[in-house]
């Protein structure tokens, strides 16, 4: 088993892609200079306290309030504002909470009324990204992300993640961490701290504590709104949370990206610092390595297995919806039950990768072709819950009702990544109105011995769909053959998955567009 991680850095954004054996897991896009991220933390002002709601509306400076619940304001949250008030007055002199005094929590069902109100000041991080019509989501209950531990002020407790089922290495990481955390924090130890050495659990401490430290010092004489710290980039974040020893490559395909993620990851993991590769390539990255295919092919509506079988996928504002279709699987045995079997364990594996792909949170419904036998229902489920287990998102699957189908929740904390796999014809713009297509050769040759006779170079490159440069070059006689003859020049023809089928451009040696 191998992970891949390829960064295509764009103008406006960067697109992360995590690949396992060769198959896309993972797509993540990070907008430059993009606010109200999981993780940030901001000083924001309370708009108004909804008590019917036990709520309150937060200004963070987005366009629309966030959102802050009385069940997110975690237990202590009365020594959080007495320490974050203190060190926007200044009477908080030092980061240090040895000598803070522990508040006793806030009731479990007490009402927001009785602590927040209007016009109030509050530190608040992100824990849902703005979605569709809503705000962010809110927790006062501020905590610190590190590769191995999390932080969490004001709590002595240390807990282990679930994960982690040696007994003995679950005490030795309890025991270690015990040895260095500071007074009044608490801290979950994540899973991929596992037979790690004392000395990168203190390095993590240090790096956290230094954050800690940095947000203190930024909230000194605060005004709202202000980001008084900020999560990590998104291709950071990734590193931090995903790498491991079964990563063999991680490409990026520009040069100062190439070098900020190499400095992270000697600081991280300097023993996969070699993994670590700068693209210089002409074509696009996600083009040379078949990610653009990809991403076309399990994005849209319909979604192909390569088996026959194929899913439709629909979007609601309250859920996501999943039907699953036999289409043309050939059937390996003649019976009905174990052909519906096969396809929908098949099916299952491929189900599980697209919810994490697309990032689809909430309720999700799946119909799976009916099966009559209890046990097949189950193997069902237990292959659905299996496959689903390498997912970070926290999630909950029901088992299949009478009719076949199974309802699962995943958590959501940002937007569905939604890409438009539909291609508006070039043609004719939408209207619904083209020329005949079969006169796209001609406009190529056209504009060929245009480029041949303004354009003197011997490097041209044309571009086009790859059903074109398959028609291009079919047979012995082909028409790129024929332009050689009649040109004295051979044209190399490259098929770009990333095209409309009648889109072309011709390109010189560096990759460049030459326009007409």
């Amino acid at each position: 088993m191998s992970f891949e991680l390829i960064i295509n850095s764009k103008p406006n954004e960067v697109d992360i892609a995590l690949l396992k054996d060769k198959k896309l897991i993972e797509l993540h896009k990070e907008k430059h200079n993009k606010d109200f991220s999981v993780g940030d933390i901001y000083l924001g002002k309370i708009r108004k306290v909804v008590p019917s709601l036990n709520a309150a509306f937060v200004d963070v400076g987005y366009e629309k309030d966030a959102f802050l619940h009385y069940l997110d304001l975690g237990p202590q949250f009365l020594s959080m504002k007495k320490y974050f008030d203190g060190a926007i007055n200044g009477s908080q002199k030092t980061p240090n909470l040895s000598y803070n005094k522990i508040s006793k929590d806030i009731e479990k069902d007490g009402k927001i009324a009785d602590i927040l109100s209007a016009n109030q000041l509050i530190t608040v991080q992100i824990a849902k990204e703005p979605i569709s019509s809503k705000g962010p989501r809110l927790s006062a209950e501020v905590t610190l992300a590190g590769r191995y531990i999390v932080l969490v002020p004001f709590s002595d407790k240390i807990s282990i993640s679930q994960k982690i089922k040696d007994p003995a290495e679950k005490e030795r990481l309890k025991r270690l961490i015990s040895s260095i955390k500071p007074k009044n924090f608490g801290v979950i130890i994540r899973t991929v701290a596992q037979n790690r050495k004392v000395a990168d659990l203190d390095q993590d401490m240090s790096d956290l504590m230094s954050k800690w430290e940095s947000m203190h010092k930024s909230l000194r004489n605060a005004v709202p709104v202000k980001r008084v710290l900020g999560e990590m980039n998104r291709t950071s974040t990734v590193l931090r949370d995903l790498l491991t020893e079964e990563f063999t490559s991680i490409k990026v395909n520009d040069g100062q990206l190439y070098e900020e993620i190499k400095s992270y990851v000697q600081t991280i993991a300097p023993k996969k610092v070699g993994i670590v590769k700068h693209y210089t390539g002409k074509v696009n990255i996600y083009e040379q390595l078949g990610i653009t295919k990809q991403i076309k092919a399990s994005f849209g509506k319909k979604v192909m297995l390569s088996s026959g079988a194929y899913l439709i996928i629909e979007h609601t504002e309250a859920m996501h919806v999943i039907d699953v279709n036999s289409g043309n699987r050939k059937a390996s045995v003649q019976n009905q039950e174990q052909n519906a079997f096969e396809t929908n364990i098949e099916v299952a594996h491929e189900i599980a990768r697209i919810l994490r792909l697309r990032d689809m949170g909430g309720i999700v419904a799946i119909d799976f072709i009916d099966m009559h036998k209890k046990e097949n229902n189950h193997k069902l489920y237990e292959t659905l819950r299996e496959a689903m287990r390498s997912d970070r998102a926290k999630h909950n699957i029901i088992p299949p009702t009478r009719f076949g189908v199974i309802e699962l929740t995943r958590q959501r904390v940002r937007p569905v990544t939604d890409i438009k796999t539909a291609e508006t014809c070039p043609t004719c713009k939408g209207t619904g109105e083209v020329e005949s297509s079969i006169l796209i050769i001609d406009e190529i040759e056209n504009s060929l011995r245009y480029h041949i006779e303004e354009y003197k170079g011997n490097d041209l490159t044309l571009q086009v769909h790859p059903f074109i440069e398959a028609y291009l070059k079919r047979g012995l006689k082909s028409i790129q053959r024929t332009w050689f003859l009649n040109q004295k020049k051979w044209i190399p023809v490259k098929g770009i998955a990333d095209f409309t089928l009648l889109q072309y451009q011709f390109v010189n040696a560096k990759n460049e567009v030459i326009e007409l």
